[in-house]
């Protein structure tokens, strides 16, 4: 065999070896689009998530749009212009944020949607906690202890699919308790944003109706602060609170005996869930066809769901204080 032929060889070997590499090995770099940290939640979703891509191989640059959804557009634009391999998003406006996608995928760049689905556009990924099932969790969980009475619903934000879905599953498990006449549903409103001044000034509003209350949901655990704060300043006892999000501050609450229960969302596997996708996504590895799907008004986009539990003061210690979410010497100091 001659030096050139030999040569050829070489270098043929050479690129198929480095070309495996690249794939495999690649370091992928995810841009993760966060609508805001004015939750406490959040950065706790953040902290798991880089943590489970950088164990993967990869880097990650977040962004906090500050619930601005068009500064959010711009920074999904600085990203794909500086090169991330795969965007994962948390929108601020379920709507507004399909421009992201679209941007992306001008790119060439998949996008994961987190927690919050974006809508009417051909979004690659989905993972979240099935919502509908967490307000049919709180629902079950109040009525059960208060199987009749007056119940008010007081959702998350409009900008957010996630409230309609809390919604629906709370409407699942109440609806017929209002047909049979055992519930009377007293109020009923969304907010704009899942923020304590809201649920603050719902309850204030609900309270001065004048018409007896036995219970709250709340979309989440700061809309369920401000109910908690309305009710102390009214000095109305005895009402049942849901929140969700097992914030810190409510599980004080609960152990208070001023909120009844929250829902804890597994966030560490949503984040090692999401960081799984988007490494495999970065690095154009094949993703077995085995999830189920969400609609979003455009497509049937791949979905994973995980599963949220109730949060009350009998299982704390073996929820959110055992899977080392929140610590004990924290939530009964």
């Amino acid at each position: 065999m001659n030096y050139q032929a030999k040569l050829f060889i070489v270098i043929f070997l050479a690129s198929l070896f480095i070309g495996g590499c690249t794939q495999k090995d690649k370091s992928v770099e995810v841009g993760l689009l966060i609508h805001a940290f004015d939750r406490e939640r959040w950065g706790n979703d953040r902290d798991f998530f880089i943590e489970s891509v950088q164990e993967l191989g990869g880097t990650v640059k977040v962004k906090d749009a500050q619930n601005n959804a068009d500064k959010q557009l711009a920074q999904a634009k600085e990203l794909l212009a500086n090169g991330v391999d795969v965007l994962v998003v948390v929108p601020v406006d379920q709507f507004a944020a399909a421009e992201i996608v679209n941007e992306a995928h001008a790119c060439n760049v998949k996008v994961i949607s987190y927690d919050r689905l974006i809508k009417n556009c051909k979004l690659d990924f989905y993972v979240s906690t099935d919502n509908v099932e967490i307000g049919a969790l709180q629902a079950n969980y109040l009525t059960t202890i208060k199987p009749t009475g007056n119940y008010a619903l007081i959702g998350g934000a409009l900008s957010d699919n996630n409230s309609q879905l809390l919604y629906l599953g709370q409407r699942n498990v109440l609806q017929p308790l209002v047909e049979k006449g055992d519930i009377n549903i007293i109020y009923n409103e969304f907010t704009t944003a899942w923020d304590e001044e809201e649920g603050y000034e719902h309850a204030k509003k609900l309270l001065s109706s004048g018409e007896k209350v036995d219970a709250i949901i709340a979309g989440n655990d700061e809309l369920a602060m401000g109910v908690i704060r309305a009710l102390q300043e009214e000095g109305v006892e005895n009402v049942l609170v849901a929140g969700m999000d097992a914030d810190l501050r409510n599980l004080k609450e609960i152990v208070a005996g001023n909120q009844i229960c929250t829902v804890y969302k597994p966030i560490d596997k949503l984040a090692s869930t999401a960081a799984d996708l988007a490494v495999k996504l970065g690095r154009g590895e094949a993703i077995e066809n085995t999830y189920q799907t969400v609609s979003n008004g455009a497509r049937l986009v791949p979905t994973v769901f995980q599963t949220g539990m109730i949060v009350n003061r009998e299982n704390l210690k073996l929820t959110v204080i055992s899977e080392g979410y929140q610590k004990e010497e924290e939530v009964f100091k």
